[in-house]
C-alpha cells in the first residue's frame, strides 16, 4: 500500500538544548496523515563524528505524549542511537476512534524526518514500538524499505479485544477475584463494548502485517508482562514471520521486568517510572550486529501463561446493545416510576394499595439500587482497566458481592409482588393494577438481564 499524505514539515530547526549526560535535545515538527502537524523531540549524542543508527519510537495506547518514552529514549541516545519521540495525534485518535494504518503512516513521516538528518545513518534507521505502537509499526515496516529494522516491546499478537479481555483476567486473578465477575469483565463487558461501537479497532488482526515484514525483527517482552500475553503473542508473531518467509528475527524475554521492560516491585502489576541500569544495552548491540550479518531466527523459552486468550463471535440477538438499553429504560420507568407515582398520590391525599405496597416498595428499591449500582461499578472498573476493584471477600469484590445480594433480593421481591398483585388485582383500581403490573414486568425482565451480566451467577 502506498504511503500518501505524509511529508516532513519544513520548519526552522529549534536550537539543540543540552540534555543530561552529554546528549542534545532538538524540538522538531513534521506532518502526518491529513496534514496533521506532529511535534517531537530528537535526542542524540553531542558528539556526531560519524552517522549513527536511529529509531522512531512509537508509544503505547493513549495520548501520554513523548514524555512517556523519555527514559527509554535517553538510554538509547547514551548508547549512540539517535531517537525521535513525538506526541501522538489527537485528531482521529481518541477513545472511540483510531486507525493503526494512519498511525503507521505518521511513524513513516517521522522516519523521513530522521533520514534527513546529517547525524543519522540511513542504512541503520529503524522503528521501536511499545504495546499498541506495535500494531502500527509492522504496517509501517511493510510499506517502506527505508525501515531497516524493527524492534518491539510488549507487542500483542492477538486482537485488541482478546488482549484486553486477558489483561482483565490477569489483574482480577492477581486481586484474588474469581467467579462470575471475572466472566463479566473478561467476556460480557468486552463483547458489549464491541457491539456498541465503543471499542475502536477491537478485532484488528496484527498477524497479516507481521507476515509482510521483511526487515530484521527484535521482538521483546518482559518476563513479568501482565498485559500482552508474551507466550501467546510471541507464538503468533513468530508463525506470521515464518509464514512470510522472514527468518531474521530474535524473540527475547527479559527477566524481572514488566510490560514496557521497566522495573517492577509488584510482579508486573505496577507502573514504576524506573528502567534497569542495563536498559538499551542489548538493543544497541543487536543493531550494531546488523552491520555484519542479518540475525538467524532465535527464540527464548517463553514464560507460562495462565489461560489462552478468548475469541469473540458476533453478538446473539439477546446481546443487542439496543435491547439492553431498552431493558435499562424499562428498569428506570418501572423501579423509579413506582415511588414517584406513590409520592404524587400522597401529595394528592390518596393512599396506595395496602396488600401489595410492602413487596412493591422492596422491589422498586432493590431493583433501582442494583441496576444503578451495577452500572456505576462496571464503568468504574472499566475506566481503571480492572486495576482497581476494591476489597475482595470470598473471591468477589465486596461491591460486586453487595450487588449480587441485592439482585437476589430483587428477584424475591419480584416474585412476592407478582403473587400479591395477582391475588389482589380485583381489589385494585385500574391505575394501581397498571403501575404494579409495570413494576412486576420490570422485575421479571430483571431476571434474565441480571443473569446475563453475572449478578445471579456464583
Amino acid at each position: 500500500m502506498a504511503v500518501v499524505g505524509c511529508s516532513v514539515l519544513v520548519v526552522p530547526a529549534a536550537p539543540a538544548n543540552a540534555a543530561p549526560d552529554g546528549l542534545s535535545a532538538t524540538e522538531v515538527s513534521f506532518v502526518g496523515v491529513g496534514g496533521v502537524v506532529l511535534h517531537g523531540t530528537v535526542l542524540a549524542p553531542v558528539s556526531t563524528a560519524r552517522p549513527r543508527p536511529a529509531v522512531v519510537m512509537l508509544e503505547g495506547a493513549g495520548n501520554r505524549g513523548r514524555r512517556e518514552l523519555r527514559l527509554a529514549a535517553e538510554a538509547f541516545a547514551r548508547r549512540g542511537i539517535v531517537t525521535l519521540t513525538y506526541d501522538k495525534r489527537t485528531e482521529g485518535y481518541n477513545l472511540l476512534r483510531r486507525d493503526y494504518s494512519v498511525l503507521a503512516d505518521d511513524a513513516l513521516a517521522g522516519l523521513r524526518l530522521l533520514r534527513s538528518r546529517a547525524d543519522v545513518d540511513p542504512a541503520r534507521l529503524g522503528m521501536w514500538a511499545l504495546s499498541e505502537g506495535a500494531f502500527a509499526a509492522p504496517l509501517a515496516a511493510s510499506r517502506s524499505t527505508d525501515v531497516k529494522f524493527l524492534i518491539t516491546v510488549g507487542a500483542v499478537g492477538m486482537t485488541p479485544a482478546a488482549q484486553t479481555a486477558s489483561c482483565y483476567d490477569e489483574r482480577l486473578r492477581h486481586a484474588g477475584v474469581s467467579g462470575s465477575f471475572t466472566h463479566t469483565m473478561r467476556v460480557t463487558a468486552v463483547r458489549m463494548t464491541i457491539g456498541a461501537g465503543l471499542f475502536p479497532e477491537a478485532l484488528f488482526d496484527p498477524a497479516p502485517a507481521w507476515a509482510r515484514v521483511r526487515q530484521p525483527v527484535l521482538a521483546q517482552w518482559g518476563e513479568l508482562d501482565r498485559e500482552a500475553l508474551p507466550r501467546e503473542s510471541s507464538q503468533i508473531i513468530r508463525r506470521a514471520l515464518d509464514r512470510g518467509g522472514n527468518s531474521h528475527y530474535t524473540i527475547r524475554f527479559v527477566p524481572e521486568v514488566r510490560h514496557n521492560l521497566y522495573v517492577t516491585a509488584n510482579g508486573g502489576f505496577d507502573r514504576l517510572a524506573r528502567i534497569p541500569a542495563t536498559y538499551g544495552d542489548y538493543e544497541a548491540s543487536w543493531i550494531d550486529g546488523l552491520t555484519d550479518a542479518l540475525p538467524n531466527a532465535s527464540v527464548d523459552p517463553a514464560p507460562p501463561q495462565h489461560a489462552p486468550s478468548p475469541t469473540f463471535t458476533p453478538l446473539a440477538w439477546y446481546e443487542s446493545p439496543w435491547l439492553h438499553l431498552a431493558a435499562l429504560l424499562l428498569f428506570v420507568v418501572a423501579f423509579a416510576g413506582y415511588p414517584l407515582t406513590a409520592a404524587v398520590r400522597r401529595f394528592r391525599g390518596r393512599r396506595g394499595a395496602p396488600p401489595v405496597r410492602r413487596s412493591a416498595r422492596w422491589l422498586a428499591a432493590t431493583g433501582l439500587v442494583t441496576t444503578t449500582g451495577f452500572l456505576v461499578y462496571l464503568f468504574f472498573v472499566l475506566a481503571t482497566a480492572a486495576s482497581a476493584v476494591g476489597p475482595v471477600l470470598i473471591g468477589r469484590p465486596v461491591a460486586w458481592l453487595v450487588l449480587q445480594v441485592l439482585a437476589v433480593a430483587t428477584v424475591v421481591a419480584t416474585v412476592a409482588t407478582a403473587l400479591s398483585w395477582r391475588r389482589h388485582r380485583r381489589d385494585l383500581a385500574f391505575p394501581d393494577r397498571l403501575r404494579l403490573g409495570l413494576l412486576a414486568a420490570g422485575g421479571l425482565a430483571f431476571v434474565p438481564w441480571a443473569t446475563y451480566w453475572g449478578l445471579l451467577l456464583p
